[in-house]
């Protein structure tokens, strides 16, 4: 079974699923995606204990996938360029300096909060974990998922300075999520051997500097490349290229290819670029692309989110930590956020409970569980990786289905 006949089952049950959310459930389609191939992939179970022909199917099909290196090297760039690329520009300009203070300092207190609380809580189990893999699991669940928050909030209504802070924070922590777990991953793997501040200092400086300059200089060529012709099937195959070798090169280069492509997404995105570079119907053309690609890309990712239970090594004492982990979590984030909304509430004129809706919006999503999988035995990988299997999935089925009712009862 190669590579395209995966691809095209994989499609073929995202579309089958998605026409039986959309006709019967109605849910919002990250939820009823992952919802019908949770309870799929349970059915399935059942069935293989008479047969399990259909069971060895659906095993072979998610060994064969790398979800981290399909999700974060691939999938990403264009589900972050999508999402900026229909971000208000002017909104996020105005939120700027919270949403920077929210995607650094926040991403960082929020690892550190996790992380010590973690490791306190372990060593009061049989489970012995090093407080380095402690911080590893704080790192990788701290970072809000873009793509679940984008799919959500467009149906909870949510005032938009609110939506703005929501949708650009979990747009740029992704990426210094990526890297601040990355760092500690490094520290992780040295060994004992100590790591030098300034190369941690140089690895952050040039993840999350050198990607968010190399994403301004892809957009700007996008814009000059855009602005010299006016030939709409020809534009948008320029945005689709500026991704796709703006990710190659960053990934040669070790530069945050999550962070450069939300860069150049915003920057070919805001109304001044469009207005100047994009015809009318160029605009059309390149808005309906974008957002039928981020359809289908977060259609496959809820999907193979749910068929993930196939590769998680479930046990009872695992289950258990993972739902003691989702009120340390949310708590967690609660705290990371509280001074910097305290700082930035009366300048800016936050809605009322800005930090509950922005603790209980920010979810979590498939680049938690892609980084999850990235660990190694040695860091207890099947631990976390259950651990932060439930957090995401409460995240997004409990939290994703009550956000709405909760920004009508306290934000509006």
């Amino acid at each position: 079974m190669d590579y395209f006949i995966i691809s095209a089952v994989l499609v073929f049950i995202s579309a089958i699923f998605g026409y039986i959310n959309v006709r019967f459930l109605k849910l919002p389609n990250t939820i009823g995606l992952m919802l019908i191939t949770i309870v799929f992939t349970l059915v399935i179970f059942l069935i293989g204990y008479v047969d399990d022909t259909l069971l060895n199917a659906e095993r072979y099909i998610i060994t064969k996938i790398d979800f981290k290196t399909v999700l974060l090297d691939i999938m990403l760039s264009f589900l972050l360029f999508a999402g900026a690329l229909h971000t208000n520009f002017e909104q996020l300009r105005v939120q700027r300096w919270p949403i920077l203070v929210f995607s650094t300092i926040g991403v960082l207190v929020s690892t550190f909060l996790v992380g010590t609380i973690m490791f306190y809580l372990l060593k009061m189990t049989p489970i012995e974990v090093n407080f380095i893999h402690c911080l590893l699991f704080g790192a990788l669940i701290s970072p809000t998922d873009p793509i679940a928050v984008l799919g959500i909030l467009k149906k909870a209504g949510a005032p938009k300075k609110l939506e703005t802070k929501i949708v650009g924070e979990s747009l740029f922590n992704d990426g210094v999520g990526v890297v601040v777990f990355l760092t500690i991953f490094k520290m992780a793997s040295s060994g004992g051997s100590p790591v030098e501040p300034l190369e941690i200092l140089e690895l952050f400086g040039v993840e999350v500097i050198g990607g968010i300059v190399w994403g301004l200089i892809i957009g700007w060529g996008t814009f000059r490349l855009m602005r010299s012709i006016d030939d709409y099937d020809i534009e948008v195959i320029i945005t689709l290229a500026a991704v796709m070798m703006g990710t190659v090169v960053a990934q040669k280069f070790h530069l945050s290819a999550p962070l450069a492509m939300v860069t150049a997404g915003l920057v070919v995105g805001n109304d001044t670029v469009r207005n100047s570079a994009m015809s009318e119907t160029t605009e059309t053309y390149v808005d309906k692309f974008w957002e039928l690609l981020d359809i289908l890309l977060n259609t496959l990712l809820f999907v193979l989110i749910g068929m993930e239970l196939l590769v998680i090594s479930f046990e009872t004492s695992y289950i258990v930590a993972g739902l003691i982990t989702i009120p340390i979590v949310l708590g967690c984030r609660y705290l990371s956020l509280l001074i910097p909304i305290k700082f930035f509430e009366k300048k800016l004129d936050f809605v009322p409970k800005t930090n509950l809706v922005m603790t209980w919006g920010g979810l979590r999503g498939g680049i938690s569980i892609a980084l999850a999988l990235g660990l190694t035995q040695d860091m207890h990988r099947d631990l976390f990786l259950v651990i932060t299997y439930v957090v995401v999935v409460f995240s997004i089925v409990v939290q994703g289905l009550t956000v709405g009712k909760l920004v009508e009862k306290v934000a509006k």
